[in-house]
């Protein structure tokens, strides 16, 4: 088959052409353009996947083809990605909520964004496949392709990959699914490749989510439960639940922010034990391994990317929305994260989360 593999620059990503070419398939090699110039305060470190990094992360991902041996392209998806990711996620963060970016790119911009790019290229592919640690399988039994979690289980994201639909699914390879993250450095050691010692990468922008979604800052109150006001935050978009530091608040017990009520313009901080939740409505669902939901199902659930995940029953609800409700209560339930439903290491669906109940 011909298939384009998606390049950051790193280890990953080339690890993963690497094996596809020693398979046999033709490889061609592609990297995405998403940083529109726009300044930002970068900390000095690990690469992030935005920022003026890019440019450097290209030029790396264009030595590993030369290295490898395959072709080389550039796409442009700077005006999809500020669009389906970038005012997408500021309008929710102005919303009082904290959604994942990440998701939102894999799904509207890389698996779909990047085939269509390369074909307006006159580059036609069969599959398109990134460095992710997770798995793609075929259940005739469901009738559907399905996402499973990585082998190396420090190392799966297929909780960033939910979103993804069946028609890209079928078309996607995850050749570091089966392999442990230590093995894909002796693998890329092996033929000296140039990014066999590269430091991992970290998520989205060095510096932080805020200072691309901040938008228009609008002061309000810091609010106890009763209403009380115990001081001002600077807009509600640079808060997020289970947030102590930068509240700028003198108390007896240290406060967290429990809530975020954008009516009022609020920020609601409590004690740490309002934190932990048992139960939350969940909206925009995707489900890989059936059908919509239509009865109680037993799962477990991860309500974000480092979140263990825990006991629940998913119920469906009148509006096409889902009660998730988990046998312990969990702590900082978030509205605007995704939380994905698995089955052992079979990722059932997910959703967005859009409110929190007690």
């Amino acid at each position: 088959m011909r298939v384009a593999v998606g390049l950051s620059g790193g280890v990953d990503s080339a690890v993963a052409a690497l094996l596809l070419k020693e398979q046999g398939h033709e490889v061609v090699g592609v990297s995405m353009r998403i940083w529109d110039g726009r300044p930002l305060s970068v900390r000095p470190g690990r690469h992030a996947c935005y920022g003026p990094e890019e440019e450097e992360d290209i030029a790396q991902a264009q030595k590993i083809c030369e290295a490898l041996g395959i072709p080389f392209h550039v796409v442009d998806l700077i005006e999809e990605y500020n669009e389906k990711v970038l005012n997408f996620c500021s309008l929710r963060y102005l919303a009082g909520a904290t959604p994942n970016p990440c998701v939102y790119c894999n799904r509207l911009v890389k698996f779909e964004g990047i085939p269509k790019k390369l074909e307006n290229l006159g580059v036609k592919v069969d599959a398109f496949a990134t460095g992710h640690y997770a798995r793609v399988t075929y259940e005739k039994d469901l009738g559907r392709y399905v996402l499973r979690k990585a082998v190396d289980i420090s190392k799966d994201q297929s909780y960033f990959l939910y979103l993804l639909t069946q028609e890209q699914l079928a078309r996607t390879f995850f050749p570091l699914g089966d392999l442990k993250k230590q093995k894909v450095r002796e693998l890329a050691r092996k033929i000296d490749l140039p990014v066999a010692n590269k430091a991992e990468s970290q998520d989205f922008v060095a510096g932080g989510y805020r200072q691309l979604f901040g938008g228009e800052t609008k002061p309000g109150p810091l609010l106890d439960e009763e209403g009380n006001v115990l001081g001002e935050h600077r807009g509600i978009q640079y808060y997020t639940v289970g947030q102590r530091r930068g509240l700028g608040i003198a108390c007896g017990r240290p406060l967290y922010v429990i809530g975020i009520d954008p009516e009022r313009n609020a920020v609601i901080v409590g004690p740490e034990e309002r934190l932990y939740r048992r139960r939350l409505v969940a909206s925009e669902l995707n489900w890989i391994a059936g059908e919509d939901l239509k009865e109680p199902m037993e799962v477990f659930a991860r309500i974000r990317y480092r979140h263990k995940e825990a006991a629940a029953v998913v119920e469906p609800r009148a509006e096409g929305s889902v009660t998730v409700t988990f046998r312990e209560p969990q702590r900082a339930i978030t509205p605007g994260q995704a939380v994905v439903f698995y089955r052992e290491d079979l990722v059932l669906g997910g959703g967005t989360i859009k409110a929190v109940l007690e």
